[in-house]
Protein backbone atom coordinates (compact mmCIF):
# COMPACT_ATOMS: atom_id res chain seq x y z
CA UNK A 1 0.00 0.00 0.00
CA UNK A 2 1.43 3.40 -0.97
CA UNK A 3 1.97 6.20 1.54
CA UNK A 4 -0.67 8.35 -0.17
CA UNK A 5 -3.29 5.60 -0.04
CA UNK A 6 -2.51 4.88 3.63
CA UNK A 7 -2.78 8.58 4.50
CA UNK A 8 -6.11 8.89 2.66
CA UNK A 9 -7.55 5.89 4.48
CA UNK A 10 -6.40 7.24 7.85
CA UNK A 11 -7.98 10.65 7.19
CA UNK A 12 -11.21 8.97 6.11
CA UNK A 13 -11.33 6.99 9.34
CA UNK A 14 -10.80 10.15 11.40
CA UNK A 15 -13.56 11.98 9.48
CA UNK A 16 -15.97 9.08 9.99
CA UNK A 17 -15.19 9.15 13.70
CA UNK A 18 -15.90 12.89 13.87
CA UNK A 19 -19.16 12.49 11.94
CA UNK A 20 -20.38 9.90 14.42
CA UNK A 21 -19.39 12.00 17.44
CA UNK A 22 -16.44 9.84 18.43
CA UNK A 23 -13.55 11.57 20.10
CA UNK A 24 -10.75 9.09 19.45
CA UNK A 25 -8.87 10.23 22.55
CA UNK A 26 -11.85 9.73 24.90
CA UNK A 27 -13.83 6.97 23.18
CA UNK A 28 -13.97 4.91 26.38
CA UNK A 29 -15.43 7.73 28.54
CA UNK A 30 -19.23 8.17 28.34
CA UNK A 31 -20.17 11.80 27.93
CA UNK A 32 -23.63 13.40 28.25
CA UNK A 33 -25.44 14.52 25.16
CA UNK A 34 -26.59 18.13 24.87
CA UNK A 35 -29.89 18.64 23.10
CA UNK A 36 -31.34 21.88 21.78
CA UNK A 37 -34.55 23.26 23.27
CA UNK A 38 -37.52 21.66 21.54
CA UNK A 39 -41.26 22.02 21.31
CA UNK A 40 -43.02 18.65 21.63
CA UNK A 41 -46.43 18.53 19.93
CA UNK A 42 -49.45 16.65 21.22
CA UNK A 43 -49.60 13.56 18.98
CA UNK A 44 -52.63 12.71 16.90
CA UNK A 45 -51.83 9.02 17.36
CA UNK A 46 -53.94 8.81 20.54
CA UNK A 47 -57.61 9.35 21.28
CA UNK A 48 -59.05 12.88 21.61
CA UNK A 49 -59.63 12.20 25.32
CA UNK A 50 -55.98 11.26 25.82
CA UNK A 51 -54.85 14.26 23.77
CA UNK A 52 -56.57 16.52 26.31
CA UNK A 53 -54.66 14.86 29.15
CA UNK A 54 -51.38 15.13 27.26
CA UNK A 55 -52.01 18.80 26.48
CA UNK A 56 -52.85 19.68 30.08
CA UNK A 57 -50.44 22.05 31.88
CA UNK A 58 -47.90 20.74 34.34
CA UNK A 59 -49.22 19.50 37.67
CA UNK A 60 -49.45 22.80 39.62
CA UNK A 61 -48.04 21.29 42.84
CA UNK A 62 -45.26 19.28 41.24
CA UNK A 63 -42.54 21.32 42.96
CA UNK A 64 -44.43 22.62 46.00
CA UNK A 65 -42.49 20.83 48.71
CA UNK A 66 -43.81 21.19 52.28
CA UNK A 67 -41.28 22.08 54.95
CA UNK A 68 -43.08 20.80 58.05
CA UNK A 69 -45.30 17.89 59.01
CA UNK A 70 -48.28 20.23 59.27
CA UNK A 71 -47.61 21.57 55.78
CA UNK A 72 -47.43 18.02 54.44
CA UNK A 73 -50.75 17.15 56.06
CA UNK A 74 -52.40 20.27 54.65
CA UNK A 75 -51.23 19.50 51.11
CA UNK A 76 -52.20 15.82 51.40
CA UNK A 77 -55.65 16.68 52.73
CA UNK A 78 -56.29 19.23 49.98
CA UNK A 79 -55.34 16.69 47.32
CA UNK A 80 -57.47 13.99 48.93
CA UNK A 81 -60.48 16.29 49.15
CA UNK A 82 -60.25 17.05 45.43
CA UNK A 83 -60.08 13.33 44.62
CA UNK A 84 -62.89 12.47 47.02
CA UNK A 85 -65.27 14.79 45.14
CA UNK A 86 -64.83 12.74 41.96
CA UNK A 87 -65.52 9.33 43.52
CA UNK A 88 -69.34 9.24 43.75
CA UNK A 89 -69.71 9.86 40.00
CA UNK A 90 -66.96 7.36 39.22
CA UNK A 91 -68.56 4.65 41.35
CA UNK A 92 -71.94 5.31 39.78
CA UNK A 93 -70.57 5.24 36.24
CA UNK A 94 -68.75 1.95 36.77
CA UNK A 95 -71.43 0.41 39.04
CA UNK A 96 -69.15 -0.10 42.01
CA UNK A 97 -69.84 -0.31 45.74
CA UNK A 98 -67.11 0.70 48.22
CA UNK A 99 -67.38 -0.29 51.88
CA UNK A 100 -64.88 0.44 54.69
CA UNK A 101 -63.54 -2.42 56.78
CA UNK A 102 -60.70 -3.19 59.16
CA UNK A 103 -58.43 -6.19 58.62
CA UNK A 104 -56.02 -7.10 61.40
CA UNK A 105 -56.19 -3.54 62.69
CA UNK A 106 -55.46 -2.09 59.23
CA UNK A 107 -57.99 0.17 57.52
CA UNK A 108 -59.12 -0.99 54.09
CA UNK A 109 -62.03 -0.88 51.66
CA UNK A 110 -63.95 -3.65 49.96
CA UNK A 111 -64.52 -2.59 46.36
CA UNK A 112 -67.22 -4.68 44.70
CA UNK A 113 -68.70 -4.52 41.19
CA UNK A 114 -72.46 -4.70 40.81
CA UNK A 115 -72.17 -7.79 38.64
CA UNK A 116 -69.39 -10.34 39.16
CA UNK A 117 -69.06 -12.90 36.35
CA UNK A 118 -69.00 -16.58 37.38
CA UNK A 119 -65.27 -16.96 36.63
CA UNK A 120 -64.43 -14.18 39.13
CA UNK A 121 -66.65 -15.20 42.03
CA UNK A 122 -63.88 -17.10 43.83
CA UNK A 123 -61.20 -14.57 42.94
CA UNK A 124 -59.93 -11.73 45.11
CA UNK A 125 -57.51 -8.90 44.34
CA UNK A 126 -55.49 -6.84 46.81
CA UNK A 127 -54.82 -3.22 45.85
CA UNK A 128 -52.13 -0.89 47.19
CA UNK A 129 -52.68 2.69 46.08
CA UNK A 130 -50.17 5.17 44.73
CA UNK A 131 -49.41 8.71 45.83
CA UNK A 132 -45.66 8.92 46.39
CA UNK A 133 -46.13 7.09 49.74
CA UNK A 134 -47.75 10.18 51.29
CA UNK A 135 -50.82 11.12 49.21
CA UNK A 136 -54.30 9.55 48.79
CA UNK A 137 -55.30 8.62 52.34
CA UNK A 138 -58.67 7.06 53.10
CA UNK A 139 -61.21 6.65 50.36
CA UNK A 140 -59.12 8.83 48.02
CA UNK A 141 -56.85 5.81 47.62
CA UNK A 142 -59.61 3.64 46.11
CA UNK A 143 -59.73 5.33 42.70
CA UNK A 144 -57.53 2.79 40.88
CA UNK A 145 -59.36 -0.09 42.57
CA UNK A 146 -62.66 1.32 41.30
CA UNK A 147 -61.27 1.35 37.75
CA UNK A 148 -60.07 -2.25 38.10
CA UNK A 149 -63.34 -3.45 39.60
CA UNK A 150 -65.32 -1.63 36.92
CA UNK A 151 -63.40 -2.79 33.88
CA UNK A 152 -62.27 -6.18 35.21
CA UNK A 153 -65.25 -6.98 37.49
CA UNK A 154 -63.22 -8.40 40.37
CA UNK A 155 -63.76 -8.11 44.12
CA UNK A 156 -60.94 -6.01 45.52
CA UNK A 157 -59.54 -5.16 48.94
CA UNK A 158 -57.93 -1.72 48.76
CA UNK A 159 -55.44 -1.16 51.59
CA UNK A 160 -55.56 2.21 53.35
CA UNK A 161 -52.03 1.85 54.67
CA UNK A 162 -50.47 4.26 57.18
CA UNK A 163 -48.31 7.00 55.69
CA UNK A 164 -45.79 9.65 56.69
CA UNK A 165 -45.11 12.08 58.17
CA UNK A 166 -46.64 10.25 61.15
CA UNK A 167 -45.89 6.73 59.92
CA UNK A 168 -42.71 6.31 57.82
CA UNK A 169 -41.17 3.09 56.47
CA UNK A 170 -41.96 0.27 57.03
CA UNK A 171 -45.53 1.14 58.07
CA UNK A 172 -47.02 1.00 54.56
CA UNK A 173 -45.41 -2.33 53.73
CA UNK A 174 -46.25 -3.78 57.15
CA UNK A 175 -49.92 -2.82 56.74
CA UNK A 176 -50.07 -4.25 53.23
CA UNK A 177 -48.58 -7.52 54.46
CA UNK A 178 -51.03 -7.69 57.38
CA UNK A 179 -53.87 -7.45 54.87
CA UNK A 180 -52.24 -10.02 52.58
CA UNK A 181 -51.89 -12.53 55.43
CA UNK A 182 -55.57 -12.13 56.22
CA UNK A 183 -56.67 -12.12 52.58
CA UNK A 184 -55.09 -15.52 51.83
CA UNK A 185 -57.50 -16.94 54.43
CA UNK A 186 -60.44 -15.40 52.56
CA UNK A 187 -59.55 -16.93 49.19
CA UNK A 188 -57.13 -19.40 47.67
CA UNK A 189 -53.85 -17.58 46.88
CA UNK A 190 -53.96 -19.28 43.47
CA UNK A 191 -57.09 -17.21 42.82
CA UNK A 192 -55.53 -13.94 43.96
CA UNK A 193 -53.50 -11.06 42.53
CA UNK A 194 -51.89 -7.89 43.86
CA UNK A 195 -51.84 -4.63 41.92
CA UNK A 196 -51.16 -0.92 42.30
CA UNK A 197 -49.45 1.96 40.53
CA UNK A 198 -46.60 4.36 41.28
CA UNK A 199 -45.79 3.89 45.00
CA UNK A 200 -48.43 1.15 44.88
CA UNK A 201 -46.49 -0.50 42.07
CA UNK A 202 -43.35 -0.52 44.17
CA UNK A 203 -45.30 -1.83 47.17
CA UNK A 204 -46.73 -4.59 44.97
CA UNK A 205 -43.20 -5.71 44.13
CA UNK A 206 -41.95 -5.31 47.71
CA UNK A 207 -44.89 -7.35 49.00
CA UNK A 208 -43.78 -10.27 46.85
CA UNK A 209 -40.20 -9.88 48.07
CA UNK A 210 -41.44 -9.83 51.68
CA UNK A 211 -43.75 -12.81 51.11
CA UNK A 212 -40.83 -14.79 49.66
CA UNK A 213 -38.64 -13.84 52.62
CA UNK A 214 -41.32 -14.79 55.16
CA UNK A 215 -42.35 -18.00 53.35
CA UNK A 216 -45.89 -16.73 52.80
CA UNK A 217 -48.12 -17.75 49.87
CA UNK A 218 -47.50 -15.73 46.71
CA UNK A 219 -50.26 -14.34 44.52
CA UNK A 220 -50.95 -16.02 41.19
CA UNK A 221 -50.15 -12.79 39.32
CA UNK A 222 -49.27 -9.14 39.95
CA UNK A 223 -49.75 -5.87 38.07
CA UNK A 224 -47.32 -3.12 39.13
CA UNK A 225 -48.20 0.03 37.17
CA UNK A 226 -45.34 2.46 36.51
CA UNK A 227 -43.67 1.44 39.80
CA UNK A 228 -41.44 3.68 41.89
CA UNK A 229 -39.03 0.77 41.84
CA UNK A 230 -35.81 2.74 42.31
CA UNK A 231 -35.89 5.63 44.77
CA UNK A 232 -32.32 6.57 43.79
CA UNK A 233 -33.76 7.83 40.47
CA UNK A 234 -31.35 5.80 38.39
CA UNK A 235 -32.58 5.40 34.83
CA UNK A 236 -32.60 7.19 31.49
CA UNK A 237 -36.16 8.52 31.54
CA UNK A 238 -35.55 10.62 34.66
CA UNK A 239 -33.58 12.79 32.23
CA UNK A 240 -35.24 12.23 28.86
CA UNK A 241 -38.80 12.73 30.16
CA UNK A 242 -38.10 15.49 32.70
CA UNK A 243 -40.50 18.41 32.06
CA UNK A 244 -42.25 16.30 29.42
CA UNK A 245 -44.19 14.20 31.93
CA UNK A 246 -46.94 16.60 33.05
CA UNK A 247 -47.86 14.56 36.16
CA UNK A 248 -44.62 13.93 38.07
CA UNK A 249 -42.84 16.47 35.85
CA UNK A 250 -39.24 16.05 37.04
CA UNK A 251 -37.09 14.21 39.58
CA UNK A 252 -36.27 15.66 43.00
CA UNK A 253 -39.66 17.36 43.23
CA UNK A 254 -42.63 16.81 45.58
CA UNK A 255 -43.07 13.11 44.76
CA UNK A 256 -39.46 12.31 45.58
CA UNK A 257 -39.76 14.42 48.73
CA UNK A 258 -42.74 12.32 49.80
CA UNK A 259 -40.80 9.12 49.15
CA UNK A 260 -37.93 10.62 51.13
CA UNK A 261 -39.98 11.19 54.26
CA UNK A 262 -41.34 7.65 53.87
CA UNK A 263 -37.78 6.24 53.62
CA UNK A 264 -36.89 8.22 56.76
CA UNK A 265 -33.13 7.87 56.36
CA UNK A 266 -33.08 4.20 55.35
CA UNK A 267 -30.82 3.02 52.55
CA UNK A 268 -32.70 3.82 49.32
CA UNK A 269 -31.27 0.67 47.74
CA UNK A 270 -32.96 -1.54 50.32
CA UNK A 271 -35.14 -3.82 48.14
CA UNK A 272 -38.10 -3.20 50.43
CA UNK A 273 -37.88 0.45 49.37
CA UNK A 274 -36.44 0.04 45.87
CA UNK A 275 -37.48 -3.45 44.74
CA UNK A 276 -35.40 -3.27 41.55
CA UNK A 277 -32.48 -4.29 43.81
CA UNK A 278 -34.24 -7.41 45.09
CA UNK A 279 -34.10 -11.03 43.95
CA UNK A 280 -37.01 -11.47 41.53
CA UNK A 281 -36.55 -15.17 40.90
CA UNK A 282 -39.73 -17.09 41.58
CA UNK A 283 -41.96 -14.06 41.11
CA UNK A 284 -45.50 -14.69 39.85
CA UNK A 285 -46.43 -13.70 36.27
CA UNK A 286 -46.35 -9.92 36.03
CA UNK A 287 -47.92 -7.29 33.79
CA UNK A 288 -46.40 -3.79 33.91
CA UNK A 289 -47.90 -0.59 32.48
CA UNK A 290 -46.26 2.72 31.55
CA UNK A 291 -46.20 5.40 28.82
CA UNK A 292 -43.63 6.94 26.50
CA UNK A 293 -43.64 10.26 28.42
CA UNK A 294 -43.67 8.67 31.88
CA UNK A 295 -40.87 9.87 34.13
CA UNK A 296 -40.78 6.30 35.48
CA UNK A 297 -40.62 4.64 32.05
CA UNK A 298 -37.07 3.44 32.77
CA UNK A 299 -38.04 2.18 36.23
CA UNK A 300 -40.79 0.10 34.63
CA UNK A 301 -38.60 -1.15 31.78
CA UNK A 302 -35.81 -2.13 34.18
CA UNK A 303 -38.22 -4.18 36.32
CA UNK A 304 -39.49 -5.92 33.20
CA UNK A 305 -35.97 -6.82 32.08
CA UNK A 306 -34.99 -8.02 35.56
CA UNK A 307 -38.05 -10.26 35.71
CA UNK A 308 -37.30 -11.69 32.27
CA UNK A 309 -33.68 -12.30 33.24
CA UNK A 310 -34.98 -14.20 36.27
CA UNK A 311 -37.10 -16.42 34.01
CA UNK A 312 -40.40 -14.85 35.08
CA UNK A 313 -43.29 -14.44 32.66
CA UNK A 314 -43.60 -10.66 32.32
CA UNK A 315 -45.59 -8.45 29.96
CA UNK A 316 -44.76 -4.78 29.40
CA UNK A 317 -47.45 -2.53 27.98
CA UNK A 318 -46.29 0.95 26.97
CA UNK A 319 -48.88 3.51 25.89
CA UNK A 320 -48.24 6.22 23.36
CA UNK A 321 -47.45 9.68 24.79
CA UNK A 322 -48.83 8.99 28.27
CA UNK A 323 -47.25 10.59 31.31
CA UNK A 324 -47.14 8.96 34.72
CA UNK A 325 -50.21 6.74 35.34
CA UNK A 326 -52.37 8.61 32.81
CA UNK A 327 -53.96 5.28 31.89
CA UNK A 328 -56.26 5.78 34.90
CA UNK A 329 -57.30 9.39 34.52
CA UNK A 330 -60.37 9.32 32.27
CA UNK A 331 -62.98 6.56 32.00
CA UNK A 332 -64.02 7.80 28.56
CA UNK A 333 -60.53 7.40 27.07
CA UNK A 334 -60.31 4.14 25.10
CA UNK A 335 -56.74 3.76 26.33
CA UNK A 336 -58.04 3.53 29.92
CA UNK A 337 -60.47 0.75 29.08
CA UNK A 338 -57.78 -1.02 27.08
CA UNK A 339 -55.19 -0.83 29.87
CA UNK A 340 -57.45 -2.27 32.55
CA UNK A 341 -58.93 -4.90 30.27
CA UNK A 342 -55.40 -6.02 29.34
CA UNK A 343 -54.64 -6.44 33.05
CA UNK A 344 -57.94 -8.26 33.60
CA UNK A 345 -57.20 -10.64 30.72
CA UNK A 346 -53.74 -11.29 32.16
CA UNK A 347 -55.27 -12.07 35.55
CA UNK A 348 -57.90 -14.27 33.95
CA UNK A 349 -55.12 -16.26 32.27
CA UNK A 350 -53.19 -16.86 35.49
CA UNK A 351 -55.70 -16.92 38.33
CA UNK A 352 -57.52 -20.08 39.27
CA UNK A 353 -61.29 -20.24 39.54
Amino acid sequence: MSYRVFTALLLSAVLIGVLYGINMATAQTPVPRDLPARTIPVPDTVSPQMQKLIAAPLNPTWNVIPKTADEWKAQVNASAAATFETLPALRQELHIKVEPLTIGGVKAYMVTPENIPPENRNRLLVHVHGGCYVFSPGEAGTREAIFMAGFGRFKIISVDYRMPPDHPYPAALDDAMTVWKAAVKMANPKNMAIFGSSAGGALTLSMVLRAKKDNLPLPAAIAPGTPMSDLTNAGDSFHTNAMLDNVLVAPNAVCDAGAGIYANGHDLKDPMLSPIYGDMSGFPPTILTTGTRDLLLSSTVRVHRKLRQAGVEAVLQVYEAQSHAQFMRDTSAPETKEAFEEIAQFFDKHLGR
